[in-house]
């Protein structure tokens, strides 16, 4: 189960754009999942970065390597407050949520806890959690907007029968009976409750009349660069596993190209300044993917081996088929976001922190 906080803050820019005396946040944000770039998203950027002032929910604020790490963060001490919260008791978020302007839902289960009363699986724990969130932002009567963090893995162009569309972008969604090479339970899983929580908390957006509010969706693409905490990301570990020959992460890589047809990747700081872009946004709505590049893992091999000479890239790496498919998701750009990071930047950060994490 990943681990979630909640932000607050207010931004003298928003208070001025909205005719507002104050604009208060609410992030229900953790990890950014094992598949999605494990790291603190909204704390680092909004405290030091964009002066919000910050209200974060851990599962157990006497994890000490947690708390340290935000509390670590500059000006942490005049504008970090924790609170205790768990995603299997979301009603405790209410209170949180209660006042807000806006809300990002960045949090998801990967691991199922097993004990649980409430939910046979991360599916059924992730769209109570999303349906608990949205409804509670529509209660509260002053949240405004809605951002969830979504998966590409939601957003398949593969076709119901077989082989795959001409090109990814916002109105492809995932098949789920069709079985795929490289898939495990876990994966399965995974994907399974990002889609269907990603069509439930869509569905609370005003353009489905069932609640006034903005609801945007970010699917954000494999998530590469530089971790904060101190760590290999699982995300860039997958990165990374043809230099390690890690099989189970290979795989996991190799899920995500016969999922997609090739891998979306973002980094780090791009989905971060993507999400406070959707947020400061006048008015924005919808589902939105998040990825700077589309490449193939033979791509991402070529490019180790052309840059990286001191690692072996084995040749079976570089010989995988490219499939011809395309990105036609422009959907985020049009709205004036621009990203900072192509592929190669991704990579080479990608290499820089699993050197520094002791990754490779």
């Amino acid at each position: 189960m990943t681990n979630l906080e909640f932000i607050y803050g207010s931004d003298v820019g928003l208070e001025k754009r909205w005719g507002l005396e104050t604009v208060t946040v609410a992030v229900v944000i953790g990890i950014l999942g094992d598949r999605e770039g494990d790291r603190k998203m909204g704390t680092e950027h909004l405290i030091p970065e964009k002066g919000y002032t910050v209200h974060a929910t851990l599962r157990n604020l006497d994890d000490v390597s947690k708390v340290s790490l935000l509390k670590n963060l500059p000006d942490s001490d005049d504008r970090l407050v924790l609170f205790e919260a768990d995603f299997y008791n979301p009603g405790k978020f209410d209170p949180a949520i209660e006042g807000c302007e806006f809300v990002f839902h960045v949090a998801t289960p990967f691991l199922h806890t097993p004990n649980s009363q409430q939910y046979k699986n991360t599916t059924e724990a992730a769209i109570a959690g999303a349906k608990s969130i949205a409804e509670a932002c529509h209660k509260s009567g002053t949240v405004r907007r809605l951002i969830y963090t979504a998966s590409v893995v939601a957003a398949s162009p593969l076709k119901d029968g077989s082989g795959f569309k001409d090109s990814m972008d916002e109105t492809c969604w995932t098949p789920l009976d069709i079985p795929l090479a490289c898939s495990t339970d876990l994966l399965k899983d995974y994907v399974d409750s990002k889609t269907l929580a990603e069509k439930e908390i869509l569905s609370y957006g005003n353009y489905n009349e069932k609640s006034g509010l903005e609801v945007v969706s970010l699917a954000c693409g494999l998530v590469g660069g530089n971790s904060l905490p101190p760590f290999t990301p699982t995300s860039v570990a997958c990165f990374v596993s043809q230099l390690t020959n890690s099989a189970n992460l290979y795989n996991s890589l190799r899920f995500f190209e016969k999922l997609l047809g090739k891998i979306p990747i973002v980094h780090i700081d791009d989905v971060c300044d993507a999400h406070i872009f959707c947020m400061e946004s006048p008015s924005i709505n919808g589902r939105f993917l998040c990825s700077s590049s589309y490449v193939s893992s033979a791509q991402i091999a070529s490019y180790y081996q052309q840059h990286y000479p001191e690692f072996e890239v084995k040749q079976e790496y570089l010989d995988l088929l490219e499939r011809e498919i395309g990105w036609s998701s422009t959907k985020l750009s049009e709205e004036g976001f621009a990203y900072k990071y192509d592929s190669k930047m991704i990579l080479d950060d990608c290499i820089r922190c699993a050197r520094k994490w002791g990754g490779l």
